[in-house]
């Protein structure tokens, strides 16, 4: 279904079920979506946060680690050729730093898996379109976030959030 690439060790150590995890979180938001050329929908590179931090510097101009980094597909061509299927193409790639998801899951009290299945799911939604830029916007993606986690059997991480804020 999708692409998983495990750059950084540390996933793997930290969780040794890393692509299952991914794979369902992902399946969770994509279904059993392939594109027409029958590849995967989307790549998830898990990198370290060096890796993420170089990338965050020179597509956002944050010269500091994140989370996630989404990166959306170039558009595909306008209309498709008569016959030819006009499913969705590739979405485009997203890749995560470990230390930073590590370091958020622990200081929010989550487990790994569940923080990574969130930022996954978080994303794979930027790759569909969503966004968070403004409130409304922010309202909608949380709440396709909330229940795609719930229908995984995750909490609300927002709520979580929240009740550790003063």
């Amino acid at each position: 279904m999708i692409e998983i690439q495990v750059e950084d060790p540390a996933w793997r150590e930290a969780l040794s079920d890393v692509e299952a995890v991914v794979a369902r979180a992902a399946a969770a938001v994509l279904g059993e979506a392939a594109t027409p050329d029958g590849g995967p929908p989307a790549t998830v590179l898990l990198g370290g946060d060096d890796a993420v931090q170089a990338l965050n510097s020179r597509f956002r101009d944050r010269d500091t680690p994140t989370n996630v980094l989404s990166f959306p597909a170039a558009p595909a061509p306008a209309a498709p050729a008569p016959g030819a299927p006009d499913d969705d193409p590739y979405l485009g790639d997203i890749i995560l730093a470990f230390g930073v998801c590590r370091r958020e899951a622990d200081g929010q009290g989550k487990a790994l898996a569940h923080h990574l299945s969130h930022l996954v799911i978080h994303g794979l939604l930027h790759l569909m379109g969503h966004d968070h830029q403004t409130d409304d916007e922010a309202e909608v993606m949380e709440a396709r976030e909330r229940t795609l986690l719930a229908g995984l059997g995750i909490d609300d991480p927002y709520r979580a959030i929240l009740d550790r804020e003063p």
